[in-house]
């Protein structure tokens, strides 16, 4: 029975993974140009952080913007990352441990925005790496709670 839970929460994360890549790299961002790669660089990224984030808070609650649009790109952003909070200490004893989850977390998220910026199919913005950890630590927490319960169970009934 094991093997068969393992199996199907393996190909989980690989659908999951799977969906994640076409979303962050192959949906159009609409920032497709022929403009040199520094000029690219230097109009779509973001190193100030919560600049986006209070753009679209100030955008809901001022009205000027439709309600989708910011909430999609919110909300979006911390559940694109929230199952590798689940899946990476799942497969991985070591990324049990906050430090090195939260450590491995920051370069995949850090890589994936360089890679997005590099190949033209986002930008690089320090509030997607803030709403994205803030998934993944979300996850984190929830397989943490799983985990403990689970633990504190057996501790019950042994």
């Amino acid at each position: 029975m094991k093997k068969i839970i393992r199996l199907t929460i393996g190909i989980s994360f690989l659908f999951y993974l799977c969906t994640l890549t076409v979303l962050l790299f192959f949906i159009s961002r609409g920032f497709w140009s022929d403009m040199p790669l520094m000029e690219y660089m230097k109009l779509s990224s973001n190193f100030v952080p919560f600049k986006t984030i209070n753009g679209y808070v100030m955008a809901i609650s001022n009205g000027s913007m439709n309600l989708i649009i910011p909430i999609k790109n919110l909300a979006g952003n911390v559940a694109a990352f929230l199952p590798m909070g689940i899946f990476l200490p799942y497969f991985s004893k070591r990324l049990n441990r906050h430090k090195s989850f939260t450590i491995t977390m920051t370069v995949i998220i850090l890589s994936v925005e360089i890679i997005q910026l590099v190949t033209r199919r986002g930008s690089l913005d320090i509030d997607d790496f803030i709403l994205n950890m803030i998934g993944a630590l979300i996850g984190f927490g929830l397989w943490k709670a799983m985990t403990d319960r689970k633990a504190r169970k057996n501790a019950v009934n042994v």
